[in-house]
């Protein structure tokens, strides 16, 4: 418990989450009232609130690669001059302890995160068109959830935010890279931000359409597979 107390008010000090916050919850809300009455005038309405929340999850992205890479950088926001992850493992000898109350925190922050963009993003719906489905609101979580835990376990193996940061972030927003290999073969649906996003977006331009528990059993085992890598790395290297 003291660990993954310790871990969220780490968190807490990083100028970064903050930021991270601020993404996710202004980014959907302010791109649902900039598109909710255009699609709704061309009847699209099912789905609009939570395809801005599909993008506004590069808040999560940011949350989950920095609770990682703040652990390794030399001079940042928590390191006091030197890496933190010495100072962490001083306190916390145990690796897999503190990897676990690591992920607790980032599961914990990013769920919180998600709920209040959600809520946000859809009570603007609602003020919008008058219609809103507040019961797609855990699929939201939960997808946001993964999707920081994934950013985390590929952060954990490059041991540097910069990549996954680059690369999840592009993908989630500028150029979908995996919705453009679903035109070339249908076994890109089975990436895992193309199966999440299937937990809470209804209509979806693919070849395969999954459900939505499908989807996220399918995301779901990406990223236990990326964290068990992780998880391995992290043990095996010198701090």
């Amino acid at each position: 418990m003291r660990a993954y107390q310790g871990e969220l008010r780490k968190l807490a000090s990083l100028r970064s989450v903050w930021a991270s916050i601020a993404i996710g919850v202004l980014v959907p809300a302010a791109l649902t009232f900039l598109n909710a009455k255009s699609a709704a005038a061309r009847g699209g309405n099912v789905d609009v609130g939570f395809q801005e929340l599909a993008f506004g999850v590069v808040g999560a992205v940011i949350l989950g690669v920095v609770a990682v890479s703040s652990e390794y950088t030399v001079e940042g926001e928590s390191a006091g001059g030197g890496r933190q992850i010495t100072t962490s493992l001083t306190v916390v000898p145990s690796r897999r302890r503190l990897l676990i109350a690591k992920l607790a925190a980032v599961i914990t922050a990013v769920a919180v995160l998600a709920a209040v963009s959600s809520a946000v993003t859809l009570m603007t719906v609602d003020a919008l068109l008058g219609t809103s489905d507040f019961a797609r609101l855990p699929g939201v979580v939960l997808y946001w959830v993964l999707t920081a835990l994934l950013a985390s376990g590929l952060t954990l193996v490059t041991r540097n935010g910069i990549l996954p940061l680059v690369v999840l972030i592009l993908n989630s927003s500028v150029v979908t890279v995996t919705y453009l290999l679903s035109k070339l073969t249908p076994l890109a649906v089975f990436f895992p931000d193309l199966a999440g996003v299937r937990m809470f977006v209804r209509r979806v331009d693919l070849p395969v359409q999954l459900a939505p528990v499908t989807g996220g059993l399918v995301m779901a085992a990406w990223v236990a597979a990326l964290l068990a890598v992780g998880f391995l790395v992290f043990r095996r290297r010198d701090a």
